[in-house]
C-alpha cells in the first residue's frame, strides 16, 4: 500500500500493481474504511483498478491529518481482506441485429456465434473501474479466447445498451455515444438513471453476470432497438 500527493485537497492511495479481483477487493474494503474514518471531511472517493483517489475538504483536515488517518484506517484491516461485493446480473439480447460485431468476432476467433456467447455468459466478472460516461463500468477479465482489439475506426454513435468487448474486458454502454468497443448484443438495463436510488446498478468491486434473453423479453424489459 502506498499513498501519494495527488492536490492540495487530494491523496491517491495504491493498492496493487494490477488488476484482478483480489486487487479489486482490496480497493472496495480501503474504500469503505477511508469513508469511514474521514467522515464529514470527505469530499469524494473515486475507487479505480488498484487505486482509490481521496479527495477532503480542507476546511475540515489538512493534508498531514488525511494522510495520518488513511494510514490508520487501512492498518486496522485485516491481512488479505477483500469483500466479495455484490453480484449483479444483467440480462443481455445477443444477436447480430443488435450486435453487428458478433459474427466478426466469432469468425477473428475461430468459433461461431452461439461460442462465442456461451464463453461470455461463462464468465463472471470483476467491477473494476467506472468512467468514461456515468455508469460505464470496465468488466473483467473476459477469456482470452473471446479478447479483441479495438475498432481500427470507432463508431461515432452506440446505442445505449449496447454490450460490447474490448481486449480482456467488457462493458454496458450506459448512453449513446461514440465508441470503438466490438458489438455483441444489448442489455435493457439502464446502467445509470440520474432520477434513481443508487443511480448505477452496480459499484467498482461488484460481479457482474450476464444472462441470455431472446428479443421478445428484451423488449418487454423496455430494450430499444
Amino acid at each position: 500500500m502506498e499513498i501519494h500527493f495527488a492536490g492540495e485537497d487530494a491523496l491517491i492511495v495504491y493498492l496493487g500493481d494490477d488488476a484482478s479481483p483480489e486487487v479489486s477487493g482490496r480497493v472496495q474494503a480501503a474504500a469503505a474504511a477511508i469513508e469511514s474514518a474521514l467522515g464529514d471531511a470527505l469530499v469524494d472517493l473515486v475507487p479505480s483498478y488498484a487505486s482509490v483517489l481521496v479527495i477532503y475538504n480542507l476546511l475540515e483536515i489538512d493534508h498531514l491529518a488525511a494522510r495520518k488517518q488513511i494510514h490508520a484506517a487501512l492498518d486496522a484491516l485485516e491481512a488479505g481482506n477483500a469483500r466479495e461485493g455484490n453480484l449483479v446480473t444483467l440480462p443481455v439480447y445477443y444477436d447480430p441485429e443488435v450486435g453487428p460485431d458478433l459474427e466478426s468476432l466469432a469468425g477473428q476467433a475461430g468459433l461461431d456465434a452461439e461460442e462465442v456467447v456461451q464463453i461470455h455468459l461463462g464468465t463472471e466478472y470483476r467491477v473494476y473501474a467506472i468512467g468514461f460516461a456515468p455508469g460505464f463500468a470496465y468488466l473483467g477479465q473476459v477469456d482470452e479466447r473471446i479478447a479483441a482489439p479495438r475498432l481500427t475506426t470507432p463508431r461515432q454513435s452506440v446505442p445505449r445498451g449496447a454490450v460490447a468487448i474490448a481486449d480482456r474486458q467488457t462493458a454496458v454502454y450506459p448512453a449513446p455515444s461514440p465508441g470503438g468497443w466490438n458489438l455483441i448484443g444489448r442489455c435493457p438495463q439502464r446502467m445509470f438513471d440520474p432520477d434513481a436510488t443508487p443511480t448505477m446498478p452496480v459499484a467498482v468491486g461488484d460481479r457482474v453476470r450476464f444472462e441470455a434473453i431472446d428479443r421478445q423479453a428484451f423488449l418487454d424489459l423496455g430494450g430499444e432497438l
